[in-house]
């Protein structure tokens, strides 16, 4: 696909661009109204491939859980079934598309290797995730970055007082989900790991409270994140901080979500898929 098309629709799927806007750029970019229409389900995310793990895998317990019935804070857990004793816990933090389908599968995908896997819903105080991802996007926008990280520690302070929880946790987030990662780990010195998938960098003069090691993914060709990148890993440096840094050249931003084929790579997303398991095996198992 023409990467003028991938990369306006990310424009558009950050906020920069009304849906009626997104559509007139389309359409001259494609060469009309239904050729734009046709090219739509292929950026859209399919949601009926959210089944890497299916509902219902033997392998893997889940349901919906309210963490905090003060703040209607709730999201999907997810815990291997045949395992016994305590598990590695992780919080995911979705998209600004919120909790959808693909992110419960991560959450399962996650229990299936072991771990304890929460997906929270970070629109549950707005009254959840709606089905429509153009106002999960605008209901996204409406959060405050402090009601944003109250949430993220709470989910961790659930997850380490788990009993199926081996009392460290570690945190993957994907886009806003990834910049909400960096932004826990420079607030929350109980992380024990991070992993941040094309998120937006914390400013420089936060890194000194980042306690967790850092797992930082990007898409090569991701030009509106890459740009924090030097400031971020300088500061990192300076620091002394534990970090690891990978960028997937040729991959677009979102490159990990498989339900969206314009922008999915496989083999990025694999590839960085196994370097996370390995990275929180490492620092949350032990």
């Amino acid at each position: 696909m023409d990467q003028r098309i991938i990369d306006l629709y990310d424009r558009f799927t950050h906020g920069g661009l009304t849906r009626r806007a997104f559509m007139d750029r389309l359409a001259a970019l494609a060469g009309g109204t239904a050729a734009a229409s046709a090219l739509l389900p292929l950026l859209s995310s399919d949601y009926a491939l959210a089944q890497t793990v299916p509902e219902g895998d033997p392998r893997v317990t889940a349901r919906d859980v309210t963490i905090d019935p003060a703040r209607r804070l709730s999201g999907y857990v997810a815990t291997p079934t045949a395992s016994v004793g305590r598990h590695p816990a992780v919080l995911v933090i979705h998209e600004n598309r919120g909790l959808n389908p693909h992110i419960r599968d991560l959450a399962r995908r996650l229990a299936a290797e072991g771990f304890l896997a929460l997906a929270l819903d970070f629109l549950s105080p707005l009254g959840g995730t709606p089905a429509d991802e153009d106002k999960a996007r605008d209901m996204i926008g409406t959060l405050q970055a402090a009601d944003v990280l109250a949430s993220s520690r709470a989910a961790i302070a659930w997850l380490e007082a788990h009993e199926s929880g081996n009392g460290r946790s570690g945190a993957v987030g994907f886009c806003w989900g990834g910049a909400a990662v960096n932004e826990l780990a420079a607030a929350e010195p109980a992380l024990d790991a991070g992993v941040a998938y094309y998120g937006r960098q914390v400013a420089a003069d936060r890194v000194a409270g980042i306690r967790a090691p850092l797992l930082l993914h990007y898409a090569g060709l991701d030009e509106r994140i890459n740009a924090g990148i030097p400031a971020y890993e300088a500061a990192l440096k300076a620091a002394g901080k534990t970090y690891e840094l990978h960028v997937y050249e040729g991959a677009n931003h979102a490159f990990n979500n498989d339900t969206a084929p314009a922008r999915y790579d496989k083999a990025a997303a694999d590839l960085a898929w196994a370097r996370s398991l390995a990275f929180l095996r490492r620092h949350v198992a032990a």
